[in-house]
């Protein structure tokens, strides 16, 4: 394993192991970086930027920069705060959010994060994007209108289910998530059970048929914030 590596993280020095990324180890020590793209169990993709922080004086992805011995990270100021909320404000902005009514509220990690950040209605333009919805499969349910291109879909299809059922096509504003068939996702091998429909953060990929059967209150964000859990690991209330 390697001798320990310290590094100080909001000025107080924690521990980490060699090859751990910055948030692996916040995470581990019971601090909380706020992320989308990056989930457990998956390779690191560094996309969606929610996790920047200041690492030894530089703009860094948490979820892709290695620690190194004595490196001295900002995560909680209100410069990094600022460039956060821009960005969960953008991604709600940059597609169709209808939160009223999404099967996922509650559940929701982009919904959750602007809670935590106190964003009750975004400050820039909305765009109202045209995105399709396909709703051919049987057991699960593709809405792009709430993709924020994070790509657990695809890195969860591909490495843990082994199946490539999603990818990105397409560059800039026109980029989205298409399915590994040349119709519909009824086409494709994707199946209900696939961990690439669990991994998705928003409402994009769902399970049908088993929307709101949990009673508001009782929803995975309804009663703590998100990383809340991470920081209960540190003692923080």
């Amino acid at each position: 394993m390697g001798d320990p590596i310290r590094l100080v993280v909001d000025g107080v020095e924690i521990e980490a192991s060699p090859g751990q990324t910055i948030l692996e180890a916040a995470e581990a020590a019971g601090i909380y970086i706020p992320r989308l793209c990056h989930k457990k169990g998956l390779e690191p993709f560094g996309s969606c930027r929610v996790c920047t922080v200041i690492a030894n004086g530089r703009f860094q992805s948490a979820c892709t920069q290695p620690v190194a011995e004595g490196m001295v990270v900002e995560n909680d100021t209100e410069k990094l705060l600022a460039i956060r909320r821009d960005i969960i404000e953008m991604l709600l902005v940059e597609g169709n959010h209808f939160c009223m009514f999404c099967e996922k509220s509650g559940n929701c990690e982009l919904q959750a994060l602007a809670y935590r950040f106190g964003i009750t209605a975004p400050e820039y333009p909305y765009l109202w994007p045209e995105r399709e919805v396909d709703a051919s499969h049987p057991d699960v349910f593709l809405d792009r209108n709430r993709c924020i291109l994070c790509g657990r879909c695809v890195r969860a299809s591909r490495d843990l289910d082994g199946k490539h059922a999603f990818d990105f096509v397409g560059r800039g504003v026109s980029r989205r998530i298409a399915v590994n068939a040349e119709g519909k996702l009824a086409e494709t091998t994707a199946a209900v059970t696939d961990r690439a429909v669990e991994a998705c953060p928003v409402g994009a990929l769902l399970p049908k048929r088993v929307g709101f059967q949990v009673p508001i209150g009782k929803r995975l964000y309804d009663v703590e914030p998100i990383g809340s859990e991470i920081e209960r690991r540190g003692g923080r209330p």
